[in-house]
Protein backbone atom coordinates (compact mmCIF):
# COMPACT_ATOMS: atom_id res chain seq x y z
CA UNK A 1 0.00 0.00 0.00
CA UNK A 2 1.18 3.50 -0.76
CA UNK A 3 2.70 5.13 2.38
CA UNK A 4 0.85 8.35 1.72
CA UNK A 5 -2.51 6.59 1.63
CA UNK A 6 -1.68 4.68 4.82
CA UNK A 7 -0.86 7.91 6.63
CA UNK A 8 -4.15 9.46 5.49
CA UNK A 9 -6.10 6.39 6.65
CA UNK A 10 -4.50 6.41 10.10
CA UNK A 11 -5.09 10.15 10.43
CA UNK A 12 -8.77 9.73 9.54
CA UNK A 13 -9.17 6.99 12.15
CA UNK A 14 -7.54 9.13 14.83
CA UNK A 15 -9.78 12.11 14.03
CA UNK A 16 -12.91 9.88 14.10
CA UNK A 17 -11.92 8.45 17.47
CA UNK A 18 -11.31 11.90 18.97
CA UNK A 19 -14.68 13.15 17.62
CA UNK A 20 -16.54 10.16 19.06
CA UNK A 21 -14.89 10.74 22.47
CA UNK A 22 -15.97 14.38 22.61
CA UNK A 23 -19.54 13.59 21.47
CA UNK A 24 -19.90 10.93 24.16
CA UNK A 25 -18.57 13.31 26.81
CA UNK A 26 -21.06 16.02 25.77
CA UNK A 27 -24.00 13.58 25.89
CA UNK A 28 -22.98 12.32 29.34
CA UNK A 29 -22.70 15.86 30.74
CA UNK A 30 -26.11 16.78 29.31
CA UNK A 31 -27.74 13.71 30.85
CA UNK A 32 -26.19 14.40 34.25
CA UNK A 33 -27.42 18.00 34.15
CA UNK A 34 -30.96 16.79 33.33
CA UNK A 35 -30.94 14.32 36.24
CA UNK A 36 -29.71 17.02 38.61
CA UNK A 37 -32.38 19.41 37.34
CA UNK A 38 -35.05 16.77 37.87
CA UNK A 39 -33.96 16.23 41.48
CA UNK A 40 -34.24 19.92 42.38
CA UNK A 41 -37.50 20.63 44.22
CA UNK A 42 -39.48 23.61 42.98
CA UNK A 43 -38.97 26.76 45.00
CA UNK A 44 -42.19 28.29 46.19
CA UNK A 45 -44.92 28.11 48.83
CA UNK A 46 -46.25 24.75 49.99
CA UNK A 47 -49.69 23.83 48.66
CA UNK A 48 -52.01 20.95 49.48
CA UNK A 49 -51.76 18.08 46.97
CA UNK A 50 -53.39 14.65 46.70
CA UNK A 51 -51.20 11.72 47.75
CA UNK A 52 -53.24 9.35 45.56
CA UNK A 53 -56.02 9.63 42.95
CA UNK A 54 -59.18 11.04 44.53
CA UNK A 55 -62.28 10.04 42.53
CA UNK A 56 -65.55 11.93 42.72
CA UNK A 57 -67.33 11.16 46.01
CA UNK A 58 -64.20 10.33 48.04
CA UNK A 59 -64.51 11.23 51.72
CA UNK A 60 -61.19 12.83 52.72
CA UNK A 61 -58.95 11.44 55.44
CA UNK A 62 -55.61 12.92 56.55
CA UNK A 63 -53.47 10.39 54.68
CA UNK A 64 -55.04 11.43 51.35
CA UNK A 65 -53.32 14.84 51.17
CA UNK A 66 -50.05 16.56 52.10
CA UNK A 67 -48.28 19.92 51.78
CA UNK A 68 -45.74 20.11 48.96
CA UNK A 69 -43.60 22.95 47.51
CA UNK A 70 -45.08 24.37 44.32
CA UNK A 71 -43.56 26.79 41.75
CA UNK A 72 -44.45 30.30 42.86
CA UNK A 73 -45.56 31.44 39.42
CA UNK A 74 -47.97 28.49 39.14
CA UNK A 75 -49.75 29.03 42.48
CA UNK A 76 -53.38 30.05 42.11
CA UNK A 77 -55.73 31.73 44.56
CA UNK A 78 -57.91 28.61 44.79
CA UNK A 79 -55.09 26.45 46.23
CA UNK A 80 -54.83 25.57 49.92
CA UNK A 81 -51.58 27.17 51.18
CA UNK A 82 -49.43 26.33 54.19
CA UNK A 83 -50.22 28.62 57.11
CA UNK A 84 -53.61 29.54 55.67
CA UNK A 85 -55.28 26.13 55.90
CA UNK A 86 -56.44 24.08 58.88
CA UNK A 87 -55.69 20.57 57.62
CA UNK A 88 -57.85 18.93 60.30
CA UNK A 89 -60.89 20.84 59.06
CA UNK A 90 -60.58 19.14 55.65
CA UNK A 91 -61.08 15.64 57.10
CA UNK A 92 -64.60 14.44 56.36
CA UNK A 93 -65.11 16.71 53.37
CA UNK A 94 -66.06 15.16 50.03
CA UNK A 95 -64.34 15.39 46.65
CA UNK A 96 -66.77 16.73 44.03
CA UNK A 97 -64.21 17.07 41.20
CA UNK A 98 -61.75 14.21 40.62
CA UNK A 99 -58.16 15.08 41.59
CA UNK A 100 -55.17 13.13 40.14
CA UNK A 101 -52.34 12.07 42.46
CA UNK A 102 -49.77 14.83 42.99
CA UNK A 103 -52.09 17.61 41.84
CA UNK A 104 -53.25 20.46 44.11
CA UNK A 105 -56.64 20.36 45.77
CA UNK A 106 -58.66 23.47 45.07
CA UNK A 107 -61.33 25.16 47.14
CA UNK A 108 -63.88 24.27 44.49
CA UNK A 109 -62.91 20.60 44.30
CA UNK A 110 -64.16 19.68 47.78
CA UNK A 111 -67.31 20.37 49.74
CA UNK A 112 -68.03 20.04 53.47
CA UNK A 113 -71.02 19.10 55.63
CA UNK A 114 -73.67 21.79 55.62
CA UNK A 115 -72.49 23.19 52.30
CA UNK A 116 -74.61 23.05 49.19
CA UNK A 117 -74.13 19.84 47.19
CA UNK A 118 -72.29 17.99 49.97
CA UNK A 119 -74.41 14.84 50.14
CA UNK A 120 -74.88 14.67 46.38
CA UNK A 121 -71.09 14.72 45.96
CA UNK A 122 -70.66 11.90 48.48
CA UNK A 123 -73.02 9.57 46.61
CA UNK A 124 -71.72 6.95 44.21
CA UNK A 125 -73.23 7.48 40.73
CA UNK A 126 -76.51 5.58 40.42
CA UNK A 127 -77.08 5.40 44.19
CA UNK A 128 -79.46 7.23 46.51
CA UNK A 129 -79.27 8.55 50.09
CA UNK A 130 -81.87 7.55 52.67
CA UNK A 131 -81.96 8.41 56.38
CA UNK A 132 -83.09 6.25 59.30
CA UNK A 133 -83.67 7.27 62.93
CA UNK A 134 -81.61 5.41 65.56
CA UNK A 135 -80.95 5.36 69.28
CA UNK A 136 -78.23 3.84 71.47
CA UNK A 137 -79.66 0.31 71.20
CA UNK A 138 -80.49 0.28 67.50
CA UNK A 139 -77.29 2.14 66.54
CA UNK A 140 -74.76 -0.30 68.10
CA UNK A 141 -74.11 2.06 71.03
CA UNK A 142 -72.39 4.64 68.83
CA UNK A 143 -69.79 2.25 67.39
CA UNK A 144 -71.04 2.69 63.81
CA UNK A 145 -69.09 5.34 61.89
CA UNK A 146 -69.31 6.85 58.40
CA UNK A 147 -67.72 4.46 55.91
CA UNK A 148 -68.72 1.34 57.87
CA UNK A 149 -71.04 -1.29 56.40
CA UNK A 150 -74.01 -2.68 58.27
CA UNK A 151 -76.95 -5.04 57.97
CA UNK A 152 -80.42 -3.59 58.57
CA UNK A 153 -82.78 -5.55 60.83
CA UNK A 154 -86.51 -4.78 60.99
CA UNK A 155 -88.48 -5.63 64.15
CA UNK A 156 -92.26 -5.40 63.92
CA UNK A 157 -95.45 -7.03 65.15
CA UNK A 158 -97.70 -9.46 63.28
CA UNK A 159 -101.29 -9.81 64.50
CA UNK A 160 -102.95 -13.22 64.26
CA UNK A 161 -106.38 -14.47 65.29
CA UNK A 162 -106.62 -16.86 68.23
CA UNK A 163 -108.94 -19.85 68.50
CA UNK A 164 -112.23 -18.40 67.23
CA UNK A 165 -114.21 -21.30 68.71
CA UNK A 166 -113.14 -20.31 72.20
CA UNK A 167 -113.29 -16.61 71.43
CA UNK A 168 -109.59 -16.06 71.98
CA UNK A 169 -108.75 -12.46 70.94
CA UNK A 170 -106.13 -11.57 68.34
CA UNK A 171 -102.54 -11.55 69.58
CA UNK A 172 -99.38 -9.83 68.33
CA UNK A 173 -96.31 -11.82 67.39
CA UNK A 174 -92.96 -9.98 67.37
CA UNK A 175 -90.74 -10.71 64.36
CA UNK A 176 -87.20 -9.60 63.51
CA UNK A 177 -85.86 -10.01 59.97
CA UNK A 178 -82.72 -8.93 58.16
CA UNK A 179 -84.00 -6.89 55.23
CA UNK A 180 -80.72 -5.52 53.78
CA UNK A 181 -77.07 -6.50 53.99
CA UNK A 182 -73.77 -4.71 53.36
CA UNK A 183 -75.20 -1.16 53.39
CA UNK A 184 -72.69 1.70 53.39
CA UNK A 185 -73.02 4.38 56.06
CA UNK A 186 -72.64 7.88 54.58
CA UNK A 187 -73.16 10.01 57.65
CA UNK A 188 -74.17 10.03 61.32
CA UNK A 189 -76.48 13.00 61.78
CA UNK A 190 -74.68 15.50 59.48
CA UNK A 191 -71.17 14.25 60.19
CA UNK A 192 -69.15 12.26 57.67
CA UNK A 193 -66.22 11.69 60.03
CA UNK A 194 -66.04 9.97 63.41
CA UNK A 195 -68.20 11.47 66.13
CA UNK A 196 -66.29 12.82 69.09
CA UNK A 197 -62.89 14.44 69.20
CA UNK A 198 -59.52 13.09 70.25
CA UNK A 199 -59.72 11.32 73.60
CA UNK A 200 -63.51 11.14 73.53
CA UNK A 201 -65.51 7.93 73.40
CA UNK A 202 -68.11 7.07 70.75
CA UNK A 203 -71.23 9.24 70.70
CA UNK A 204 -74.59 7.98 69.51
CA UNK A 205 -76.21 9.98 66.75
CA UNK A 206 -79.93 10.39 66.21
CA UNK A 207 -79.99 9.60 62.49
CA UNK A 208 -77.94 7.54 60.04
CA UNK A 209 -77.81 8.25 56.31
CA UNK A 210 -77.18 5.26 54.04
CA UNK A 211 -76.20 4.84 50.40
CA UNK A 212 -78.44 2.35 48.60
CA UNK A 213 -79.67 1.54 45.07
CA UNK A 214 -82.98 3.24 44.14
CA UNK A 215 -85.01 0.03 44.51
CA UNK A 216 -84.07 -0.22 48.20
CA UNK A 217 -85.31 3.28 49.07
CA UNK A 218 -88.94 2.13 48.98
CA UNK A 219 -88.10 -0.98 50.99
CA UNK A 220 -86.51 1.07 53.77
CA UNK A 221 -89.43 3.54 53.79
CA UNK A 222 -91.93 0.70 54.24
CA UNK A 223 -89.75 -0.88 56.93
CA UNK A 224 -89.69 2.35 58.93
CA UNK A 225 -93.50 2.50 58.76
CA UNK A 226 -93.86 -1.12 59.88
CA UNK A 227 -91.58 -1.08 62.91
CA UNK A 228 -88.10 -0.31 64.26
CA UNK A 229 -84.90 -0.64 62.25
CA UNK A 230 -81.74 -1.75 64.05
CA UNK A 231 -78.20 -1.86 62.70
CA UNK A 232 -75.79 -4.76 62.83
CA UNK A 233 -72.13 -3.81 62.23
CA UNK A 234 -70.29 -5.98 59.70
CA UNK A 235 -66.61 -6.99 59.95
CA UNK A 236 -64.41 -5.88 57.06
CA UNK A 237 -63.38 -9.43 56.08
CA UNK A 238 -66.92 -10.81 55.87
CA UNK A 239 -67.70 -9.30 52.46
CA UNK A 240 -65.02 -11.44 50.83
CA UNK A 241 -66.28 -14.59 52.53
CA UNK A 242 -69.87 -13.96 51.46
CA UNK A 243 -68.82 -13.30 47.87
CA UNK A 244 -66.83 -16.55 47.73
CA UNK A 245 -69.87 -18.42 49.08
CA UNK A 246 -72.22 -16.84 46.50
CA UNK A 247 -69.82 -17.75 43.67
CA UNK A 248 -69.57 -21.32 44.97
CA UNK A 249 -73.38 -21.72 45.17
CA UNK A 250 -73.95 -20.15 41.75
CA UNK A 251 -75.78 -17.05 43.03
CA UNK A 252 -73.12 -14.95 41.32
CA UNK A 253 -71.67 -16.06 37.98
CA UNK A 254 -68.09 -15.18 37.07
CA UNK A 255 -67.06 -15.74 33.46
CA UNK A 256 -64.08 -18.02 32.84
CA UNK A 257 -62.91 -15.60 30.13
CA UNK A 258 -62.00 -12.85 32.59
CA UNK A 259 -58.33 -12.11 33.16
CA UNK A 260 -57.08 -11.68 36.77
CA UNK A 261 -57.40 -7.87 36.63
CA UNK A 262 -61.00 -7.99 35.34
CA UNK A 263 -61.91 -10.66 37.89
CA UNK A 264 -60.50 -8.54 40.73
CA UNK A 265 -62.48 -5.49 39.57
CA UNK A 266 -65.67 -7.58 39.42
CA UNK A 267 -65.08 -8.92 42.93
CA UNK A 268 -64.54 -5.42 44.33
CA UNK A 269 -67.69 -4.14 42.61
CA UNK A 270 -69.75 -7.01 44.03
CA UNK A 271 -68.30 -6.66 47.52
CA UNK A 272 -69.41 -3.03 47.88
CA UNK A 273 -72.95 -3.58 46.62
CA UNK A 274 -75.76 -3.74 49.21
CA UNK A 275 -78.12 -6.65 48.70
CA UNK A 276 -81.33 -8.22 49.98
CA UNK A 277 -80.44 -11.83 49.18
CA UNK A 278 -81.21 -14.62 51.66
CA UNK A 279 -83.47 -12.67 54.06
CA UNK A 280 -83.73 -14.27 57.50
CA UNK A 281 -86.23 -13.79 60.31
CA UNK A 282 -86.81 -14.85 63.93
CA UNK A 283 -89.99 -14.79 65.96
Amino acid sequence: MDVKKLILLVGALVIAGISAFFVRALVSDSGAQQVQAGEVEPKGPKVLVATKPLPLGTILTQEMFKLQPWPKDLVENVYFLEGETNLESLTGKVVRVSVPAGQPLTKGSIVGPGERGFLAAALTPGMRAVTVSINAESGVAGFVFPGDRVDMVLTHGISYQGDTAEGTPAEALRVSETILRNVRVLAIDQRTNELGGEGEGPRTGRTVTFEVPPKFVEKIAVAQALGQISLSLRPLAENTQELEQMIATGEVEVSDDLNPTQEKRLQIALQIQPNDRNPSFTT
